[in-house]
Protein backbone atom coordinates (compact mmCIF):
# COMPACT_ATOMS: atom_id res chain seq x y z
CA UNK A 1 0.00 0.00 0.00
CA UNK A 2 1.31 3.43 -0.94
CA UNK A 3 0.94 6.29 1.54
CA UNK A 4 0.78 9.95 0.55
CA UNK A 5 2.56 11.93 3.24
CA UNK A 6 0.05 14.78 2.95
CA UNK A 7 -2.67 12.38 4.11
CA UNK A 8 -0.54 11.57 7.15
CA UNK A 9 -0.46 15.24 8.14
CA UNK A 10 3.20 15.65 7.18
CA UNK A 11 5.08 18.28 5.20
CA UNK A 12 8.40 18.12 3.38
CA UNK A 13 11.34 20.21 4.56
CA UNK A 14 11.36 22.93 1.89
CA UNK A 15 9.42 25.63 3.76
CA UNK A 16 10.90 24.54 7.09
CA UNK A 17 14.42 25.18 5.84
CA UNK A 18 13.53 28.41 4.08
CA UNK A 19 12.19 29.81 7.36
CA UNK A 20 15.10 28.42 9.39
CA UNK A 21 17.68 29.99 7.12
CA UNK A 22 15.90 33.35 7.01
CA UNK A 23 15.47 33.64 10.78
CA UNK A 24 18.70 31.99 11.95
CA UNK A 25 17.72 28.76 13.66
CA UNK A 26 17.86 25.03 12.94
CA UNK A 27 15.02 22.52 12.85
CA UNK A 28 15.61 19.67 15.32
CA UNK A 29 15.81 16.29 13.59
CA UNK A 30 15.10 13.87 16.42
CA UNK A 31 15.64 10.16 16.03
CA UNK A 32 13.29 7.72 17.75
CA UNK A 33 13.60 3.97 18.28
CA UNK A 34 10.73 3.48 20.72
CA UNK A 35 7.19 4.68 21.41
CA UNK A 36 8.41 6.46 24.54
CA UNK A 37 10.89 8.48 22.52
CA UNK A 38 8.32 9.40 19.88
CA UNK A 39 5.78 10.46 22.51
CA UNK A 40 8.41 12.53 24.32
CA UNK A 41 9.40 14.23 21.06
CA UNK A 42 5.79 15.17 20.38
CA UNK A 43 5.34 16.32 24.00
CA UNK A 44 8.34 18.64 23.64
CA UNK A 45 7.29 19.95 20.24
CA UNK A 46 3.82 20.80 21.52
CA UNK A 47 5.24 22.48 24.62
CA UNK A 48 7.79 24.51 22.67
CA UNK A 49 5.73 25.04 19.49
CA UNK A 50 8.68 24.00 17.38
CA UNK A 51 8.79 22.49 13.90
CA UNK A 52 10.25 19.00 13.96
CA UNK A 53 11.76 16.34 11.73
CA UNK A 54 11.05 12.79 12.89
CA UNK A 55 14.19 10.84 12.09
CA UNK A 56 13.93 7.16 11.16
CA UNK A 57 16.86 4.94 10.24
CA UNK A 58 16.61 2.21 7.60
CA UNK A 59 17.05 -0.35 10.40
CA UNK A 60 13.96 0.85 12.27
CA UNK A 61 12.04 1.11 9.00
CA UNK A 62 12.85 -2.52 8.29
CA UNK A 63 12.13 -3.55 11.87
CA UNK A 64 8.59 -2.21 12.18
CA UNK A 65 7.66 -1.96 8.48
CA UNK A 66 6.48 0.96 6.37
CA UNK A 67 2.83 0.67 7.42
CA UNK A 68 3.63 0.95 11.13
CA UNK A 69 6.08 3.78 10.49
CA UNK A 70 3.46 5.71 8.53
CA UNK A 71 0.81 5.18 11.20
CA UNK A 72 3.15 6.28 13.98
CA UNK A 73 3.86 9.49 12.09
CA UNK A 74 0.14 10.02 11.55
CA UNK A 75 -0.57 9.54 15.26
CA UNK A 76 2.13 12.11 16.03
CA UNK A 77 0.59 14.72 13.74
CA UNK A 78 -2.90 13.88 15.05
CA UNK A 79 -1.69 14.59 18.58
CA UNK A 80 -0.33 17.95 17.47
CA UNK A 81 -3.62 18.90 15.82
CA UNK A 82 -5.57 17.69 18.85
CA UNK A 83 -3.62 20.21 20.90
CA UNK A 84 -5.02 22.93 18.64
CA UNK A 85 -1.67 23.59 16.99
CA UNK A 86 -0.43 23.69 13.42
CA UNK A 87 3.17 22.53 13.77
CA UNK A 88 5.13 21.45 10.67
CA UNK A 89 6.36 17.86 11.02
CA UNK A 90 8.37 15.89 8.48
CA UNK A 91 9.10 12.16 8.43
CA UNK A 92 12.69 11.70 7.27
CA UNK A 93 14.62 8.61 6.21
CA UNK A 94 18.09 8.98 7.70
CA UNK A 95 21.08 7.52 5.84
CA UNK A 96 19.31 5.70 3.06
CA UNK A 97 22.17 3.92 1.32
CA UNK A 98 20.48 2.74 -1.89
CA UNK A 99 17.89 3.94 -4.34
CA UNK A 100 15.71 1.00 -3.32
CA UNK A 101 15.69 2.06 0.35
CA UNK A 102 14.68 5.58 -0.63
CA UNK A 103 11.97 4.29 -2.97
CA UNK A 104 10.50 2.12 -0.20
CA UNK A 105 10.46 5.08 2.18
CA UNK A 106 8.78 7.41 -0.30
CA UNK A 107 6.15 4.80 -1.13
CA UNK A 108 5.67 4.33 2.62
CA UNK A 109 4.78 7.97 3.29
CA UNK A 110 8.10 9.64 4.11
CA UNK A 111 8.11 13.32 3.20
CA UNK A 112 11.89 13.69 3.22
CA UNK A 113 14.72 11.27 2.47
CA UNK A 114 18.47 11.18 2.75
CA UNK A 115 20.57 9.38 0.19
CA UNK A 116 24.02 8.81 1.63
CA UNK A 117 26.54 8.34 -1.16
CA UNK A 118 29.38 9.89 0.83
CA UNK A 119 31.49 6.73 0.67
CA UNK A 120 31.23 6.62 -3.12
CA UNK A 121 33.58 8.39 -5.53
CA UNK A 122 32.49 11.99 -6.07
CA UNK A 123 30.94 11.51 -9.51
CA UNK A 124 29.09 8.37 -8.42
CA UNK A 125 27.71 10.21 -5.41
CA UNK A 126 26.42 12.95 -7.70
CA UNK A 127 24.85 10.44 -10.09
CA UNK A 128 23.09 8.50 -7.31
CA UNK A 129 21.86 11.69 -5.65
CA UNK A 130 20.58 13.07 -8.94
CA UNK A 131 18.67 9.83 -9.63
CA UNK A 132 17.08 9.96 -6.17
CA UNK A 133 16.27 13.67 -6.52
CA UNK A 134 14.52 13.19 -9.86
CA UNK A 135 12.42 10.37 -8.43
CA UNK A 136 11.62 12.11 -5.12
CA UNK A 137 10.91 15.55 -6.56
CA UNK A 138 8.31 14.05 -8.90
CA UNK A 139 6.49 13.08 -5.69
CA UNK A 140 7.20 16.38 -3.89
CA UNK A 141 9.58 14.70 -1.45
CA UNK A 142 12.71 16.62 -0.44
CA UNK A 143 16.19 15.10 -0.63
CA UNK A 144 19.20 15.41 1.65
CA UNK A 145 22.62 14.24 0.47
CA UNK A 146 26.01 13.96 2.16
CA UNK A 147 29.51 14.98 1.13
CA UNK A 148 32.52 14.27 3.32
CA UNK A 149 32.52 11.22 5.54
CA UNK A 150 31.65 11.28 9.23
CA UNK A 151 33.42 8.27 10.64
CA UNK A 152 31.88 6.27 13.46
CA UNK A 153 29.02 3.81 13.67
CA UNK A 154 25.59 5.08 12.75
CA UNK A 155 23.42 2.73 14.78
CA UNK A 156 25.15 1.14 17.80
CA UNK A 157 27.79 3.85 18.13
CA UNK A 158 30.60 2.67 20.39
CA UNK A 159 33.66 3.99 18.60
CA UNK A 160 36.47 5.10 20.89
CA UNK A 161 38.09 7.41 18.36
CA UNK A 162 36.90 9.97 15.88
CA UNK A 163 38.35 11.00 12.55
CA UNK A 164 36.51 13.50 10.43
CA UNK A 165 37.21 13.86 6.74
CA UNK A 166 36.31 17.51 6.26
CA UNK A 167 34.07 18.51 3.40
CA UNK A 168 35.81 20.57 0.73
CA UNK A 169 33.77 23.79 0.21
CA UNK A 170 34.40 23.98 -3.53
CA UNK A 171 33.39 20.37 -4.02
CA UNK A 172 30.28 21.04 -1.93
CA UNK A 173 29.24 23.90 -4.21
CA UNK A 174 29.84 21.78 -7.31
CA UNK A 175 27.89 18.91 -5.74
CA UNK A 176 24.92 21.12 -4.84
CA UNK A 177 24.73 22.57 -8.33
CA UNK A 178 24.93 19.25 -10.15
CA UNK A 179 23.14 16.74 -7.90
CA UNK A 180 19.74 18.38 -7.43
CA UNK A 181 19.73 17.82 -3.66
CA UNK A 182 17.62 20.12 -1.46
CA UNK A 183 20.01 20.08 1.53
CA UNK A 184 23.51 18.81 2.14
CA UNK A 185 25.07 17.14 5.18
CA UNK A 186 28.68 18.21 5.51
CA UNK A 187 31.58 17.25 7.76
CA UNK A 188 33.05 20.10 9.81
CA UNK A 189 34.39 18.12 12.75
CA UNK A 190 31.57 16.00 14.18
CA UNK A 191 31.42 12.20 14.21
CA UNK A 192 28.84 9.48 14.70
CA UNK A 193 29.03 7.31 17.80
CA UNK A 194 29.98 8.06 21.40
CA UNK A 195 33.04 10.13 20.50
CA UNK A 196 31.67 13.07 18.53
CA UNK A 197 34.89 15.02 18.00
CA UNK A 198 38.60 14.45 18.37
CA UNK A 199 39.98 16.34 21.39
CA UNK A 200 43.14 18.43 21.18
CA UNK A 201 46.39 16.93 22.59
CA UNK A 202 45.87 18.92 25.81
CA UNK A 203 42.37 17.48 26.28
CA UNK A 204 40.45 20.60 25.28
CA UNK A 205 37.84 20.43 22.57
CA UNK A 206 38.47 22.07 19.20
CA UNK A 207 35.97 24.36 17.55
CA UNK A 208 34.03 22.98 14.64
CA UNK A 209 35.26 24.13 11.24
CA UNK A 210 32.93 27.09 10.93
CA UNK A 211 35.24 28.45 8.22
CA UNK A 212 34.11 25.61 5.93
CA UNK A 213 30.50 26.39 6.71
CA UNK A 214 31.06 30.10 6.03
CA UNK A 215 32.70 29.46 2.66
CA UNK A 216 29.80 27.30 1.49
CA UNK A 217 27.33 29.88 2.78
CA UNK A 218 29.10 32.65 0.87
CA UNK A 219 29.04 30.68 -2.38
CA UNK A 220 25.50 29.29 -2.01
CA UNK A 221 23.52 31.78 0.10
CA UNK A 222 20.17 30.44 1.18
CA UNK A 223 21.08 26.79 0.70
CA UNK A 224 20.35 24.66 3.80
CA UNK A 225 23.21 22.75 5.40
CA UNK A 226 22.77 19.76 7.72
CA UNK A 227 24.93 18.59 10.63
CA UNK A 228 25.03 15.00 11.85
CA UNK A 229 26.72 13.64 14.97
CA UNK A 230 25.80 16.59 17.20
CA UNK A 231 24.74 14.97 20.48
CA UNK A 232 26.17 16.44 23.68
CA UNK A 233 26.31 13.10 25.58
CA UNK A 234 25.86 14.45 29.12
CA UNK A 235 28.22 12.91 31.68
CA UNK A 236 25.36 12.31 34.10
CA UNK A 237 23.86 9.70 31.77
CA UNK A 238 27.18 7.97 31.14
CA UNK A 239 27.80 7.78 34.89
CA UNK A 240 24.26 6.52 35.46
CA UNK A 241 24.73 3.71 32.96
CA UNK A 242 28.03 2.68 34.54
CA UNK A 243 26.57 2.77 38.08
CA UNK A 244 23.72 0.49 37.09
CA UNK A 245 25.45 -2.36 35.32
CA UNK A 246 26.60 -0.80 32.06
CA UNK A 247 30.10 -0.20 30.77
CA UNK A 248 30.96 2.89 28.73
CA UNK A 249 34.60 3.93 28.78
CA UNK A 250 34.94 7.06 26.68
CA UNK A 251 32.61 9.70 25.34
CA UNK A 252 33.10 13.13 23.80
CA UNK A 253 30.04 15.22 22.92
CA UNK A 254 29.56 18.42 20.94
CA UNK A 255 29.29 21.49 23.22
CA UNK A 256 25.87 23.12 23.11
CA UNK A 257 27.34 26.53 22.28
CA UNK A 258 28.90 25.15 19.09
CA UNK A 259 25.56 23.72 17.95
CA UNK A 260 23.91 27.03 18.78
CA UNK A 261 26.48 28.92 16.68
CA UNK A 262 26.03 26.60 13.69
CA UNK A 263 22.23 26.98 13.90
CA UNK A 264 22.60 30.74 13.49
CA UNK A 265 24.59 30.24 10.28
CA UNK A 266 23.60 28.13 7.27
CA UNK A 267 22.78 25.00 9.28
CA UNK A 268 19.03 24.43 9.05
CA UNK A 269 18.83 20.85 10.37
CA UNK A 270 20.71 19.24 13.26
CA UNK A 271 20.44 15.49 13.83
CA UNK A 272 20.16 14.19 17.40
CA UNK A 273 20.12 10.45 18.04
CA UNK A 274 22.69 9.36 20.65
CA UNK A 275 21.46 11.77 23.33
CA UNK A 276 17.96 10.30 23.14
CA UNK A 277 19.26 6.73 23.26
CA UNK A 278 21.68 7.28 26.12
CA UNK A 279 19.15 9.21 28.21
CA UNK A 280 16.52 6.51 27.76
CA UNK A 281 18.95 3.68 28.45
CA UNK A 282 20.54 5.31 31.51
CA UNK A 283 17.20 5.95 33.17
CA UNK A 284 15.86 2.53 32.21
CA UNK A 285 18.87 0.89 33.86
CA UNK A 286 18.43 3.06 36.94
CA UNK A 287 14.71 2.35 37.30
CA UNK A 288 15.12 -1.41 36.79
CA UNK A 289 17.95 -1.46 39.31
CA UNK A 290 15.64 0.25 41.79
CA UNK A 291 12.82 -2.19 40.99
CA UNK A 292 14.50 -5.61 40.66
CA UNK A 293 11.19 -7.48 40.94
CA UNK A 294 9.58 -5.62 38.01
CA UNK A 295 7.91 -7.72 35.31
CA UNK A 296 6.09 -4.94 33.45
CA UNK A 297 8.03 -2.68 31.08
CA UNK A 298 5.73 0.21 32.01
CA UNK A 299 7.68 0.38 35.28
CA UNK A 300 10.34 2.25 33.29
CA UNK A 301 8.61 3.32 30.08
CA UNK A 302 6.11 5.65 31.77
CA UNK A 303 8.86 7.23 33.86
CA UNK A 304 11.38 7.92 31.09
CA UNK A 305 8.91 9.80 28.88
CA UNK A 306 8.94 13.07 30.92
CA UNK A 307 12.72 12.82 31.30
CA UNK A 308 13.11 12.52 27.54
CA UNK A 309 10.71 15.41 27.06
CA UNK A 310 13.03 17.67 29.06
CA UNK A 311 15.98 16.55 26.96
CA UNK A 312 14.20 17.33 23.69
CA UNK A 313 13.00 20.69 24.99
CA UNK A 314 16.62 21.55 25.72
CA UNK A 315 17.61 20.60 22.17
CA UNK A 316 14.87 22.82 20.78
CA UNK A 317 16.14 25.73 22.89
CA UNK A 318 19.73 25.18 21.72
CA UNK A 319 18.66 25.20 18.07
CA UNK A 320 16.49 28.28 18.51
CA UNK A 321 13.36 26.69 17.00
CA UNK A 322 10.98 27.29 19.92
CA UNK A 323 7.95 29.34 18.87
CA UNK A 324 8.82 28.97 15.16
CA UNK A 325 5.91 26.68 14.21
Amino acid sequence: MRYDYHELGLVNTAQMFENAYRYGYAVPALNFVSIEQLNAIVDAVIEKKSPVILLVSPNLHRQIGHEMTARLAQVATDRIRSAGLSIPAALHLDHGMTFEQVEMAVEGGFSSVMIDGSKLPFEENIALTRKVAEYAHARKVTVEAELGILKGKEEQGTEGTCESMYTDPEMAVDFIERSGCDSLAISIGTCHGLVKMKPNPDGTLPELRFDILSRIQERKPGFPIVLHGCSNIPKEYVDMINRHGGHIERTVGIPDEQVRKAAKMAVCKVNIATDGWICALANTRRILDENPDAIDSRVFSLKIRPILKELYEHKIDIMGSAGRA
